[in-house]
């Protein structure tokens, strides 16, 4: 069972849908891929030997030919990269899609302590922010740019 071959479809991932091909005809090159993702090929090729990407689809000549769901699968995986979350329990929640329906609970468990460490982050932002605007409303106030920073 592939990472995209689920008995439910996790539709939370959403790419650019004017970029993609109607299904059935959807097959891609990696260069393609590169272009509607701005990964490289160099990084696909990574992802698909680390099993964040796994089993990609060749032609008879050996080409990759990505589909709409693997397009899927990436912007998901992008996500979670801008969650900060590691590249190997990314790894490890794209074994447990692959093992089936049963590894619910742990992929349950992993996204929402990532969602948990997300929160924390954005949490210490918005204090950063608090920061930033106490001094930007300073500066415009004083009307001088050789105020205390």
């Amino acid at each position: 069972m592939t990472v995209m071959e689920t008995t439910r479809t996790d539709s939370c991932a959403g790419s650019r849908q004017q970029d993609r091909r109607p299904d059935g005809r959807d097959r891609y090159t990696i260069s393609e891929v590169a272009a509607l993702t701005g990964l490289s090929a160099h990084t696909l090729r990574w992802y698909e030997r680390i099993g964040l990407m796994p089993h990609v689809d060749r032609s008879h000549t050996g080409q990759r030919r990505y589909t709409n769901r693997d397009l899927d699968w990436l912007d998901l995986v992008g996500k979670l990269r801008l969650t900060g979350m590691p590249v190997a329990d990314m790894v490890r929640y794209a074994g447990l899609v692959r093992e089936g329906e049963h590894t619910y609970g742990e992929r349950f468990a992993l996204l929402k302590s990532t969602r948990e460490d997300v929160l924390a982050r954005i949490a210490e932002l918005q204090g950063t922010l608090a920061v930033l605007d106490r001094k930007i409303s300073f500066y415009a106030q004083d009307g001088t740019a050789g105020g205390t920073p």
